[in-house]
């Protein structure tokens, strides 16, 4: 049964995915203009070194070396018109995303997360505050093309697929658990899906750092000269998914002493329970690996997808497609 809050929280809905997608079209216009100023500062540079071997080679008679001009340093612009309305944008959408979540919630007289159209909801709305409480620390900019995009693909998936009227809780969601475990939960997601949208970039930027080393031309990637380098980029990543580690364990901790309280046991080897658990280990591996052997450069940044991958296989697979005592995050309440 559709109620009128229910109503109005699906037309806020559609209205901060709108906004979304204007917000996706800004940063995606901030990247032309990265890509376009690193051109032209690129060319100035080539022009630079053309420059001097002319005058290096030419003249004859008695050489007088000269200090060559100092090329123009590869940096971008301090006025990013688009940035900044995208970033507006994006927060004119987070007000809007929230309020959808808050009617839901309001709606269904308790927490809205206990489906999978509620949890897609308010884990993208977690994912676009990470985002932007993320920018007051770091310029993450150059990162929102990928951030509204995956949130606008997730919020389109879940209005299509997973939309389902507001309805009861079932017995073994009637728990305080349901608010800290499944918040924590989408918590830690918000976190490993930032980490893993700059070890995208971190990977992107090796190749071309590599291609610059070996002396081979990078024009396609031209545009990563104005991103962080790969260290910078690394070290980001590695702090967020500390974070989404951290909350991580206590998701599955609380998880365990819920189901005890729920089913008389801690541990079931539930499908959701086991995913839960490999995500873990992957991400210790990943964490342990960076810290204590010093593993760097693309296999920290591939161990770091691997784990995200593992967060969407639990959140699109496992959640729709395998049945247990979980069976109740799937398509209905």
């Amino acid at each position: 049964m559709r109620t009128p809050l229910d109503q109005l929280s699906v037309l806020l809905l559609l209205s901060a995915m709108a906004l979304y997608a204007i917000a996706f079209v800004a940063f995606a216009l901030d990247l032309a203009r990265r890509s376009s100023e690193a051109t032209q500062l690129a060319d100035a540079r080539a022009g630079v070194r053309r420059t001097t071997t002319a005058a290096s080679v030419g003249g004859g008679g008695t050489a007088v070396l000269e200090a060559a001009p100092p090329a123009p340093p590869l940096i971008v612009s301090a006025k990013r018109t688009a940035a900044r309305v995208g970033v507006g944008i994006t927060i004119a959408g987070f007000v809007l995303h929230l309020g959808a979540d808050v009617l839901r919630g309001v709606a269904a007289a308790r927490v809205p997360w206990a489906n999978m159209y509620e949890f897609s909801m308010t884990g993208t709305l977690i994912m676009v505050g990470l985002f932007l409480l993320a920018l007051t620390r770091v310029d993450l900019r150059f990162l929102g093309s990928i951030m509204t995009g995956l949130v606008l693909v997730l919020l389109g998936i879940a209005t299509i697929g997973f939309k389902v009227p507001v309805s009861p809780l079932p017995p073994a969601l009637q728990s305080y658990w349901l608010v800290i475990h499944v918040f924590v939960a989408i918590l830690g997601t918000g976190f490993f899906t930032l980490s893993g949208a700059v070890s995208a970039v971190q990977l992107v930027q090796s190749r071309r750092e590599r291609a610059l080393a070996a002396g081979r031309p990078a024009t396609r990637l031209r545009l990563l000269a104005t991103f962080p380098d790969t260290n910078r980029l690394e070290n980001i990543a590695y702090r967020i998914a500390v974070v989404g580690f951290i909350l991580w364990t206590f998701t599955l901790i609380a998880g365990a002493i819920w189901a005890n309280h729920a089913w008389g046991r801690y541990w079931g080897w539930d499908t959701k329970e086991v995913w839960t658990f490999i995500i873990w280990v992957i991400y210790a591996g990943y964490l342990h690996a960076r810290a204590t052997r010093g593993w760097r450069g693309d296999g920290s940044g591939w161990l770091n997808l691997i784990g995200y991958a593992a967060v969407l296989f639990n959140f699109g697979v496992v959640n729709v497609f395998f049945h247990g005592l979980h069976a109740y995050s799937g398509l209905s309440s």
